[in-house]
């Protein structure tokens, strides 16, 4: 029932041609994320010559979630001011080239400070891409539409995503445990890059807005200064804009929660799978074991987009948030009971479902609640509050975490996060204060 209801509402979505446009350039360039953190993460976590420790990976994860905390309220600012189609062709064409730099440095071995900062500059780039790909969407799609697009479009990113992370790990299977295959990885995530930019081109320049790019504001020839000053000005507009969202607010609060536990086990989960569920001596069956864990995440995030239109309709977008937080406060206490190789997956799937679940409705509530003129600085923050609740934790398990990463307790604070977030939600929903 559930697929075939998603079937339906997919013919919906994916009839009208400029959600077809978009969705082809979102699914292609991330795609290429995916090779392109696979050939980063066994590079650095499943090396044989690098050990994989609680601060390396946190380190790692901060690198990497670090552009979407800095560069999200310039993100947010510069979306309702540049045309969103062209922030999204240039992006793509600057990040095949910095990614073609970045295999030519692990080709040589050079794993230092300039690779970091290339790193950190690609996936700053990556911040102005998918904060333009949330902003554009109702510019492609009806409003009684939002939540089916939700469940479609940056779902299948994920998807893809983990599709472009399984070639990746083919691709360096295969061509074996070396630099010089990490650089190949890297070389198919630049060319996905550039396809994404090509086909961005099919969209007309003005198709995703926003309603005043631009000139219209008078910015032309505005110092640099000035351009700052807006900026921070834009980006408190869009915050009080959004304190005046109450629906928004709350379905914030949510995601920072799921976020917040997301981060910590994520470290965790590298670790374990390392050295408690693999011989730790043997980093590429650490690896594939890794990669079990994140296709069974992926494999709920896919059946979230079957499942989330439908409880949607059936129950209410309150009450699925309620539930899935729930669900995935017990798919965390799992973990902690009972550390297995089946247990771990299961409850990846879990988590998987209901963190992608809420986070459909989440943007479908945001998106719903605020006014495009502010669209994109409020999904700007939205990645601010994403992301920042993420490396928060992560940092945190680089300090409470053991050697192999396990730690019941620490697992089973999360599952409470997840808990008190349903909770919470719950209760505002009960006071009328909901969604």
């Amino acid at each position: 029932m559930a697929a075939g209801s998603f079937l339906t509402d997919l013919r919906a979505v994916v009839r009208r041609r400029d959600f077809r446009k978009l969705f082809a350039t979102r699914l292609v360039s991330q795609g290429g994320d995916g090779a392109f953190q696979v050939g980063l993460a066994t590079l650095v976590f499943f090396s044989a010559e690098r050990a994989t420790t609680a601060t390396a990976a946190a380190t790692a994860f901060a690198l990497a979630f670090l552009p979407y905390s800095l560069v999200g309220p310039f993100a947010g600012v510069l979306l309702d001011r540049w045309r969103r189609r062209q922030v999204m062709l240039v992006a793509n064409l600057v990040r095949t080239a910095v990614v073609l730099v970045v295999a030519l440095l692990v080709v040589r071995a050079d794993v230092g400070v300039l690779l970091s900062v290339l790193v950190l500059a690609c996936l700053s780039l990556n911040r102005f891409f998918l904060a333009g790909l949330g902003a554009s969407l109702p510019h492609v799609v009806p409003a009684h539409e939002l939540v089916m697009a939700n469940a479609v479009a940056p779902t299948s990113g994920t998807v893809a995503a983990l599709i472009g992370g399984a070639v990746g790990y083919a691709v360096r299977r295969s061509a074996g445990p070396a630099d010089t295959s990490d650089a190949l990885v890297l070389v198919i995530a630049a060319a996905a890059y550039l396809t994404a930019a090509l086909l961005t081109l099919r969209m007309a320049v003005d198709l995703l807005g926003p309603p005043c790019p631009d000139g219209a504001e008078g910015t032309e020839g505005r110092p640099l200064g000035g351009e700052l000053r807006a900026v921070a000005k834009g980006l408190a507009a869009g915050v009080r804009h959004l304190r005046s969202r109450r629906p928004a607010v709350h379905a914030l609060a949510v995601i920072a929660a799921h976020r917040l536990a997301f981060g910590l086990v994520t470290v965790a989960t590298v670790l374990v799978c390392r050295y408690r569920l693999s011989d730790p001596a043997d980093p590429e069956q650490g690896l594939a074991v890794v990669a079990s864990t994140v296709l069974a995440g992926g494999l709920g995030f896919g059946l979230a987009a079957l499942l989330t239109p439908v409880a949607v309709r059936r129950i209410g977008v309150r009450r699925w948030i309620v539930a899935c937080s729930a669900g995935a406060a017990v798919a965390q206490a799992l973990v902690a009971a009972v550390l297995t190789l089946p247990i771990v997956l299961a409850s990846a799937f879990g988590i998987g479902l209901a963190i992608q679940s809420t986070k459909i409705c989440v943007d479908a509530i945001v998106q719903a609640n605020v006014d495009d003129a502010f669209r994109g600085r409020v999904f700007s923050f939205y990645d601010v509050v994403y992301n920042v609740a993420f490396v928060a934790t992560a940092a945190l398990a680089a300090v409470i975490l053991p050697p192999d990463g396990y730690s019941p307790a620490a697992l089973l604070a999360m599952a409470a996060i997840y808990a008190l977030a349903a909770v919470g939600y719950a209760r505002a929903e009960h006071s009328g204060q909901g969604v």
